[in-house]
């Protein structure tokens, strides 16, 4: 055994070493946050991209460093639990001054849980509820890196407030005319708060860093008065024929600020000390967010993840309904499952699929979804959040899950506990992701009126896609799904390819009245040919879908509509998909080509 005092030093330096795998991984990716701000100056769209998928393996490196260099120094996986106890004390006590202490504390979680029997992950060594307060924490320099700075306006003063809100982000473009762009700003300020008496603290609060996603830069506030807050978010592009800068439109209330924050888009970059005071400001704008997805949407996705989990035990303990097979149409390659009484469903990998899909293997489809997670999602494809070895009740499952579980995922199941059928059923390997309404089940109960709108927005959903560079694979209805806010969203991502990577083809003429006849394809297919004339029998068999559709989307159904799209993203063109309704805009221009979206 080791003395006491050497026992103590050594846990004290092994939480050392854990908070300086941490620290080295917040400095990085600040780094590369605070570099959007000179990507999106340059208009360096390939770069912007580059570096947000190259941000999310950031993490996983810097713990994967940290558990080498643990067990290097340490021989940690043979430390006595005596040790981690001490080891986490000393931890928490190093976070007592620190800027960012419940992302630590996450990082903390991920090293132990690589180095710790799975057993431990419930007890006193992790961080099951966070140990450190992140109320009122503040940058020491908050002249330099307050999280909002506040402006007081009068209304003689009010355009020049304005105008300084803006250029003190100190970007290195020049605005176009900023004085037309603040002048449409006040007129839609005008248009949301109508005819109002001006109070005594009359107040624009913004985030002191721009927020940085695709080609945009967005100014997030909101505007004080009296008792009344309203949220806003100003979209900064790039004008199309001068290339200095513009105010593309007002965004204004919770609902609009959902959308530019949804989890159906990539996350931003943003340049901050303190993520804590940041996401509280941002749930002052929209209180129903999870502090969860917030903390995702601002690129601290493990963070997210850790609270999504925390949030998952919580409403276990005051539930009672159980896990059933989730509503809609089962899939070939995934089992789904959700509770009722919470918005999100639980996929699993089975371990077996039907002779179609007999070129799947669980490595490809895992590779599917890391490719989502990198990519910009342009508002069409849902975020998922991956775990292993989840621990969940058993008894909250219903038997006929039970039974399509162990019938399909059984390599992904463990029953720990009595001889009665466990405790705790652990699922080795599951993808969560928000719930929606598939679409083929919405379009089945939709009024005209709704199943127009569907079927509008699910084309536009695939021209979306198109403009990441992504080929959804499987376009039928039943692989998309309906948000609260009207969005369809696709959520199945076993066949998505780049579209770059595919080959747009016409069906070729049939040779003679044999091939005409012949209900087989008669002309050779190769692995990533794409014939979207066939697209039409799969999809359109509802007249009703089928004139909405023909009248706003029969150019998917052409194969120069996406040969085209592809030629220019083979060419290095970035497309701009705006997450708000283009008819928002403040300086409508004509698309570049009749076949884009907006």
């Amino acid at each position: 055994m080791f003395p006491q005092k050497l026992t103590d030093a050594r846990a004290f330096e092994i939480a050392q070493t854990l908070l300086g795998g941490f620290d080295r991984h917040y400095q990085l990716f600040g780094a590369t946050s605070a570099a959007a701000k000179q990507r999106f100056e340059r208009a360096d769209w390939q770069g912007q991209q580059r570096a947000q998928a190259l941000r999310i393996e950031f993490y996983e490196q810097r713990v994967d460093e940290t558990v080498a260099l643990l067990e290097a120094r340490f021989q940690a996986s043979q430390l006595a639990m005596d040790v981690w106890q001490q080891v986490k004390l000393h931890f928490i006590g190093l976070l007592i001054d620190h800027l960012q202490p419940e992302l630590a504390e996450t990082f903390f979680n991920s090293v132990c849980t690589r180095i710790l029997h799975r057993g431990y992950f419930h007890n006193s060594f992790l961080f099951v509820r966070p140990a450190v307060s992140t109320e009122y924490i503040e940058n020491e320099e908050p002249a330099a890196r307050a999280t909002y700075r506040a402006y007081y306006p009068t209304p003689q003063n009010l355009h020049d407030t304005w105008c300084r809100v803006l250029t003190n982000f100190q970007l290195e473009v020049e605005f176009e005319d900023l004085g037309r762009d603040v002048d449409l700003v006040l007129q839609a300020v005008q248009r949301q708060l109508g005819d109002f008496r001006w109070r005594a603290n009359f107040q624009i609060q913004v985030l002191s860093s721009l927020f940085y996603r695709n080609k945009g830069a967005y100014l997030v506030g909101k505007i004080i008065n009296g008792f009344t807050e309203t949220p806003f978010a100003l979209p900064i592009l790039h004008a199309e024929r001068s290339g200095l800068l513009r105010i593309d439109a007002a965004l204004f209330g919770e609902d609009d600020l959902l959308m530019l924050f949804s989890f159906a888009r990539a996350y931003f970059m943003v340049d901050m000390a303190v993520p804590s005071a940041c996401v509280q400001f941002l749930r002052s704008l929209m209180p129903r967010k999870p502090r969860a997805e917030l903390y995702s949407a601002i690129g601290l996705q493990k963070h997210g993840k850790n609270l999504f989990y925390r949030d998952l035990l919580a409403h276990l303990r005051h539930s009672s309904d159980k896990f059933r097979i989730a509503p809609g149409i089962k899939g070939m390659v995934m089992l789904v499952f959700d509770l009722p009484s919470y918005p999100f469903v639980f996929k699993l990998i089975k371990d077996f699929y039907p002779p179609q899909k007999e070129n799947t293997t669980r490595e490809l489809i895992q590779s599917k979804y890391l490719l989502v997670k990198q990519h910009d999602r342009v508002g069409r494809m849902a975020d998922t959040l991956e775990f292993s070895n989840v621990a969940l009740p058993r008894h909250r499952f219903e038997e006929e899950l039970l039974a399509e579980l162990r019938h399909f995922c059984p390599s992904l199941l463990e029953e720990e506990g009595d001889k009665q059928g466990g405790e705790h059923l652990v699922l080795r390997h599951v993808y969560i992701e928000r719930r929606m309404v598939p679409l083929n089940i919405y379009l089945q109960e939709a009024t005209p009126a709704q199943l127009e709108h569907a079927v509008i927005e699910y084309g536009n959903a695939i021209k979306d896609l198109l403009a990441a560079n992504i080929f959804p694979g499987d376009m039928l209805w039943k692989n998309f799904g309906v948000t609260r806010h009207g969005k369809v969203v696709f959520y199945d991502y076993d066949e998505i390819e780049y579209m770059t990577d595919c080959k747009f083809r016409h069906v070729p003429a049939p040779r003679n009245e044999e091939e005409e006849l012949s209900g087989e394809v008669w002309y050779a297919v190769g692995p990533r040919d794409v014939f979207p004339e066939t697209f039409g029998p799969f999809l359109l068999g509802h007249p009703g879908v089928r004139e909405v559709f023909m009248r706003h989307h029969a150019d998917l159904l052409d194969p120069a509509f996406w040969q085209r799209h592809q030629q220019r993203t083979l060419d290095g063109h970035v497309h701009d998909v705006f997450p708000y309704d283009p008819q928002r805009r403040f300086l409508q221009q004509p698309p570049p080509t009749p076949a884009a979206l907006h």
